[in-house]
C-alpha cells in the first residue's frame, strides 16, 4: 500500500468516526425529551420513557349515575374536573367500586389535542387524540389508564367530555347499565322514555314538559339498570342540553352560551336548577315508550306499534361490539313488552298535551 493510499484509508476512518459522533448528538435530545408526569424526575431506566411506572398518589371516589367510581391520579385538576362532572350524586347502588387512573404528563405545550379517535374491537376499546393524550380500556375487565398532557387537562371541558366522562360511562356501560338514546319525563304517575332519530325533538319537548310541571329525568340519554327485574333508567336529572336552535324556543336561553362537544356537535349545557323546571327524579320505572315524529304540519296523532319495536329499535343503535354488545342486547329484551307508541307533531304545546291524554288513558 503507498503512503498516499494509507493517508487516504485514516482519512475516511476519522470521517466516519465524525459523522458517528454527529448523528450520536442529534439522537440524545430524543432520549432526553420523555415527557415526565407531574413530581417526577428525569428518566433513569429505559422503561421509564413508557411511563409505566407513573406515581398516582391522589383518588377520590364518586358517584356518576349513583355507581362508585374512584378517581386515582396525579394532578388536583383532574378531581376537580371529577366534581363538576359527577358531584351532582352522592347515593350509592352496589358494593363494588370500579377504578378509573388518570395520568398527567408536561409537554410544554398550550394548544389543545384534537378530539380523539375512538376505535374498538371486541372488549377492547381506545380513544387516541395523539401519541401523548390517549386511554385505552379493557371493557371486559375494567382495567384501564388514560395518559394526557397538561394542555389536555388545562382545557376542562374538553378533557371532561372526551375523555373522563367518556372513560367513566364507557366503564359503566360495560358493567352495570345499558344506554339508551332516549329523553324521560313522567306525569301522573307514569314515566315515559321519549325516543326518535337526531332532531326529533326529545331533548326540546322533555324540557317542555318539564316546564309544564311534569317531572324530569332525563333529556337525551337513559341508562337501564342491567340487573333490575322490571325496565328502570337512570337520567342526568341534574343539567340539560339543548341544540343551538332552542333559543327560538325558550327565553331563558337567550343568554347562554354554546358549549363544545364531543363528535363537533355544539350545544347549550345548563344545571337544572336554574332553569324553571320544580320537579325532578334521577330514576323512572318505564312504562310508555313514545317514538317522536315531528312534522310542520303534523295534524296531531298517537298510533300504537307492535311488541317488540323498542327492542329492535334501541338494539339498532347500540354503539357497543362484541360480547358486551351480546350483554346490551340481551338487557334490552326487558323493553319487549312495554307499551309503544308513535307520536306525530308539529308544535311543542300540542305534543304536551297529546303526551298528558296517553299518560291518563293507558
Amino acid at each position: 500500500m503507498t503512503a498516499s493510499d494509507l493517508l487516504g484509508s485514516l482519512g475516511a476512518c476519522v470521517l466516519s468516526h465524525r459523522e458517528l459522533r454527529d448523528d450520536a448528538a442529534a439522537v440524545e435530545p430524543r432520549t432526553q425529551a420523555v415527557r415526565q408526569p407531574e413530581g417526577t424526575d428525569k428518566p433513569s431506566k429505559p422503561q421509564d420513557a413508557l411511563l409505566c411506572g407513573m406515581k398516582l398518589p391522589l383518588h377520590q371516589v364518586f358517584y356518576p349515575l349513583g355507581f362508585a367510581v374512584e378517581i386515582i391520579t396525579n394532578s388536583a385538576n383532574v378531581l376537580e374536573a371529577a366534581t363538576e362532572s359527577f358531584g351532582h350524586r352522592s347515593h350509592c347502588r352496589g358494593e363494588s367500586a370500579l377504578q378509573v387512573r388518570i395520568g398527567i404528563s408536561e409537554d410544554g405545550h398550550r394548544e389543545c389535542p384534537p378530539e380523539p379517535t375512538r376505535r374498538e374491537y371486541n372488549h377492547l376499546y381506545s380513544l387516541v387524540a395523539d401519541p401523548d393524550n390517549q386511554a385505552l380500556l379493557d371493557l371486559k375487565t375494567c382495567a384501564n389508564f388514560t395518559w394526557l398532557t397538561r394542555s389536555a387537562l388545562q382545557n376542562r371541558l374538553y378533557f371532561r367530555y372526551n375523555f373522563l366522562e367518556k372513560v367513566v360511562y364507557l366503564l359503566l356501560g360495560a358493567s352495570v347499565v345499558t344506554d339508551v338514546h332516549a329523553a324521560c319525563v313522567s306525569k301522573n304517575g307514569r314515566s315515559m322514555l321519549l325516543c326518535g332519530d337526531s332532531g326529533a325533538g326529545k331533548s326540546t319537548l322533555a324540557y317542555a314538559c318539564a316546564r309544564a310541571g311534569w317531572i324530569y329525568t332525563s333529556d337525551d340519554t337513559c341508562y337501564l339498570v342491567n340487573d333490575s327485574p322490571i325496565p328502570r333508567v337512570i337520567g342526568h336529572s341534574h343539567r340539560a342540553r339543548f341544540r343551538p336552535e332552542a333559543k327560538l324556543l325558550f327565553p331563558e336561553l337567550h343568554d347562554r352560551e354554546l358549549t363544545p362537544r364531543m363528535e363537533g356537535k355544539p350545544s347549550i349545557e345548563v344545571p337544572i336548577s336554574e332553569l324553571p323546571v320544580s320537579n325532578t327524579a334521577a330514576e323512572a320505572t318505564v312504562d310508555l315508550i313514545v317514538y317522536l315524529c315531528r312534522q310542520p304540519s303534523a295534524p296531531g296523532t298517537l298510533a300504537a306499534l307492535p311488541r317488540g319495536t323498542a327492542t329492535e329499535r334501541a338494539r339498532s343503535e347500540l354503539y357497543s361490539a362484541g360480547e358486551i354488545r351480546a350483554m346490551h342486547e340481551q338487557v334490552l329484551e326487558i323493553l319487549f313488552d312495554v307499551p309503544t307508541y308513535e307520536l306525530e307533531y308539529c308544535d311543542l304545546d300540542q305534543g304536551i298535551q297529546l303526551l298528558d291524554h296517553l299518560t291518563r288513558s293507558t
